[in-house]
């Protein structure tokens, strides 16, 4: 179905404008988002070029002007250029993360001070987040409504730079209200050109039928596609990240100072 697909596609990218900047100082914790982030699961699937393909760079492809790599600073002044055309969506489109390593070093420190009701404890850490830089964007959402596009953009901690390792657009070129054989139709045909355009901007996937990788290692730049969905992700970025919060939030836990 996929190489039927490949042979007929076409897709209009779309970009907007949207305002993001937060200071740091006007930051309050009942405005936006906050959470710990989680055990994810950064184990990928190997992956191998396909018969006569080259690599590709991928860390040059963009989706919506976004790129993997960028940082807080640049996605902002992608958003300013007066001609971005997607806009934060409604609730919570920024989203702040502390990393539960260093959550969990946090809360030690806040009892250790005889911090234990529970907001009480909840407000010294994440005060405690925000002074120390630890308190960091972690995702965007944004959306164009005119034709319900969305992209969520995913980035990495402080540690890492807060870079951008992860953006995943989607588009309802799969999705029909009816299941008559006008709708089957129209879907086809949606996602017929969805795919076209895939094809135009990125060229024909370097392995399997929807995979753009930049090398066998699926730890490096890699693009997706699927039927209404693009990811573009660095998985060794994110799992680099992961490594150096366990490691660094290890070496400054505050614990007592015993002696002995």
């Amino acid at each position: 179905m996929i190489k039927k697909l490949l042979f007929l596609m076409s897709l209009c990218s779309v970009i907007c404008c949207a305002n993001l900047s937060v200071a740091e100082d006007d930051l309050s914790f009942d405005e936006f988002a906050i959470i710990e982030d989680g055990d994810e699961d950064i184990t990928t699937e190997t992956v191998a070029l396909n018969l006569d393909a080259q690599t590709i760079d991928v860390k040059q492809f963009d989706i919506a002007g976004i790129m993997l790599g960028m940082n807080y600073e640049e996605l902002n002044n992608l958003f300013f250029n007066g001609t971005y055309l997607y806009t934060p969506r409604k609730k919570d489109s920024i989203i702040y993360t502390i990393n539960k390593e260093w959550k969990y070093n946090l809360d030690y420190e806040c009892r250790q001070n005889n911090i234990f009701v529970p907001e009480k404890l909840e407000k010294c850490i994440r005060s405690l987040a925000q002074s120390r830089g630890l308190l960091y964007v972690s995702e965007i959402h944004l959306e164009r409504t005119s034709t319900g596009e969305t992209i969520d953009v995913y980035l990495t901690s402080n540690v890492s730079d807060n870079v951008v390792w992860k953006i995943v657009y989607n588009n309802d070129a799969n999705m029909m209200e009816g299941s008559d054989e006008k709708f089957e139709n129209q879907r086809e045909k949606k996602i017929l050109a969805f795919w076209q355009g895939v094809l135009d901007k990125y060229g024909t996937p370097n392995s399997d039928e929807d995979k753009w990788i930049s090398s066998e290692n699926p730890y490096e730049p890699m693009m997706q596609a699927f039927y209404g969905q693009l990811v573009l992700s660095d998985n060794g970025l994110n799992a680099f990240d992961i490594s150096e919060n366990i490691q660094k939030a290890r070496e400054n836990f505050q614990a007592k100072p015993y002696a002995f």
